[in-house]
């Protein structure tokens, strides 16, 4: 930042950690000892899909790259009700760094292709033995990380106290959303 900008009280937004991804199978451990939260072996990236034939192109180079793996997960996109594509990657639920890494493929392909101002968050779904599936969500815009736990049978509302609780758990390990007012409701989400 430079002087001028200083003076007129001008900031540069926080750029993404991509590679704080990498700290998610160690709160997988932390959600599973603590809160018996086990991961479902699903994750998602959202992103709001650019026109052309250069963001075409980019995005069949990541599923072409995904699917072509050794140990290929299952990919498929599904489109929102608010016009976001989510690119899901549904692999083994024990092998959490192998679906963080699939992540970090597709929204660092996306960043060096020129895409990234699209991208809206990752998504990595848990779930307790009873079935009651949680998020842990990645913001792509501010490089931190906050829960989502939609309350069951699909009212539509949030368990705010399951939410801090997640929050206070996660705090040592991963770069947590402070201000919840950034804690975006994602209804309707893959895996949730």
């Amino acid at each position: 930042m430079g002087f001028l900008d200083s003076i007129l009280g001008r900031t540069r937004p926080k750029q993404a950690d991509l590679d704080a991804l990498f700290g998610v199978p160690s709160a997988a451990i932390t959600l599973q000892a603590s809160l018996g939260l086990r991961p479902t072996g699903l994750g998602s990236v959202c992103y709001r899909a650019a026109g052309g034939a250069a963001f075409a192109e980019t995005e069949a180079e990541i599923l072409t790259l995904l699917r072509n793996a050794d140990d290929a997960p299952e990919i498929s996109t599904s489109h929102d009700e608010f016009g976001y594509t989510w690119l899901v990657v549904d692999d083994d639920p024990d092998d959490v760094g192998g679906l963080v890494t699939d992540l970090h493929a597709v929204n660092t392909t996306l960043e060096s292709q020129g895409f990234g101002p699209g991208l809206l968050c990752s998504l990595v779904p848990f779930e307790d033995a009873a079935g009651r599936r949680v998020g842990l969500v990645y913001l792509y815009k501010q490089g931190t990380f906050y829960p989502f736990a939609p309350q069951p049978g699909g009212t539509r509302q949030r368990d705010s106290l399951l939410e801090i609780n997640l929050r206070e758990t996660l705090s040592g390990e991963l770069p947590v959303e402070q201000q919840t007012s950034r804690w975006l409701a994602l209804w309707g989400a893959p895996g949730l």
